[in-house]
């Protein structure tokens, strides 16, 4: 038996770049050989600039994306034989559809405006036949009701719903099928922080009654913070760091890592920010650096991060990092605590 859901390993998704008749293909590099595993019931953070590739991660492994090379192993029970997603065809990914679902970002325009609300959330269920069409409305009205949307509220369309309410549509969307694995995508960044808390609250319930697992995709270091009990970091396509919530906040072993901490602003007017200054801008993904990807913005950088690729280590008890000087980036760097965990 295995408490492991989700394994990825040597995951890639390239997108192809046109350069003209006469130039080399190039490819950007948007995930970029990435190894992780997601357990039952965990929720892992995947922090990150802009860019860097989370969404396409997340979207790569529920095959809304077709990767380039790797694996994606999904165990549906903890006594099955692993299946690799990246194997199967689109008939023969269909039955685990309602297993795999997502929260997108943009509760405005994720929705069909030309659908009524209890037709958007019964759309995944009718789509992959889990249940008799008579028990469509009956799991509509629960999956509802326990989103907190009013249930005389479901004939309506989704102009008529704030931001917020919205929100919880795509929730009751996700999960009306029971999946057992869901990608949120910066669920909570376009809403205002009131109703932040109110979604962040409704996805950790559902965690704990259903027994969910989470891939918790954000910027936002404070909400990860809240609802994640692992946390990974990605800088151009690749994971520099993954460790559990409290050692990755308290003891960052990676130069980008420390840099993100030390940006975040604190809730106590007195305790003074230190931000890390990251030279210039992020790299082309099409051209990478080679060696390391961060070196060309990294304080700590030597001639050893341009001539090697630095290997994905254990440097403690499930810590992970990608860094030849992760040891001596954890004893310079100082203690970065946004809150208490």
């Amino acid at each position: 038996m295995s408490d492991t859901l989700i394994e990825v390993d040597g995951l890639k998704t390239h997108f192809p770049v046109d350069r003209g008749l006469f130039r080399k293909p190039a490819f950007v590099r948007s995930v970029d050989d990435v190894s992780f595993s997601i357990k039952r019931g965990e929720t892992l953070g995947l922090v990150g600039e802009s860019g860097c590739g989370k969404t396409t991660l997340g979207r790569t492994i529920l095959r809304a994306i077709k990767p380039t090379a790797g694996r994606i192993l999904y165990r549906r029970q903890p006594d099955d034989a692993p299946v690799d997603l990246t194997a199967l065809s689109a008939p023969e990914l269909r039955p685990l559809r309602r297993d795999l679902q997502m929260v997108f970002q943009d509760p405005f325009g994720s929705l069909n405006p030309r659908m009524t609300v209890r037709d958007i959330i019964a759309e995944p269920l009718r789509a992959s036949l889990a249940v008799p069409s008579g028990e469509v409305e009956k799991r509509v009205r629960e999956i509802a009701g326990r989103c907190r949307i009013d249930i005389d509220h479901l004939s309506r369309f989704p102009h008529a719903f704030s931001g917020g309410q919205r929100q919880r549509i795509g929730i009751a969307r996700a999960l009306i099928t029971r999946p057992h694995f869901v990608v949120c995508d910066e669920p909570v960044s376009a809403l205002d922080v009131s109703i932040q808390a109110e979604i962040l609250n409704l996805l950790s319930d559902f965690r704990d009654d259903l027994g969910l697992t989470y891939l918790f995709v954000s910027h936002d270091l404070s909400v990860v913070q809240h609802i994640a009990d692992r946390v990974a970091v990605m800088y151009l396509g690749q994971l520099v760091e993954l460790a559990p919530k409290r050692q990755l906040f308290e003891t960052p072993r990676h130069p980008y890592t420390h840099a993100l901490l030390s940006s975040v602003p604190r809730p106590d007017p007195h305790t003074p920010m230190k931000p890390v200054s990251l030279a210039g801008d992020v790299p082309n993904p099409a051209e990478p650096p080679g060696g390391c990807r961060f070196r060309t913005r990294c304080r700590f950088a030597r001639k050893r991060c341009a001539d090697e690729v630095p290997q994905w280590r254990q440097i403690a008890p499930r810590h992970r990092v990608a860094c030849h000087f992760a040891e001596q980036v954890a004893a310079m760097a100082p203690t970065n605590r946004i809150g208490q965990a």
